[in-house]
C-alpha cells in the first residue's frame, strides 16, 4: 500500500470516529458504546500512521546508507 491510501485511510477512519463523537453527544443513552466505537476508529487511524511512517522509514534507509 503506498503512503496516499495509508493517508487516506487515516482521513477516513478519523471521520468515522469524529460522527460517532458526534452521535453520542445527541444519544446520552448510547454514548458509551458509540465513544467505545470511536475510540476503536481512533486506533485505526493511529495504526495506519505508525505503517505510513514504517513505511517512509524503510524506504528512507538504502537512501542513507
Amino acid at each position: 500500500m503506498n503512503g496516499q491510501a495509508i493517508l487516506e485511510n487515516v482521513r477516513r477512519y478519523r471521520g468515522i470516529a469524529s460522527l460517532y463523537r458526534q452521535t453520542a453527544a445527541f444519544r446520552p443513552g448510547q454514548s458509551w458504546s458509540l465513544l467505545e466505537q470511536a475510540s476503536d476508529w481512533e486506533a485505526r487511524a493511529l495504526s495506519e500512521l505508525e505503517a505510513y511512517f514504517a513505511l517512509r522509514a524503510d524506504y528512507a534507509a538504502p537512501l542513507a546508507a
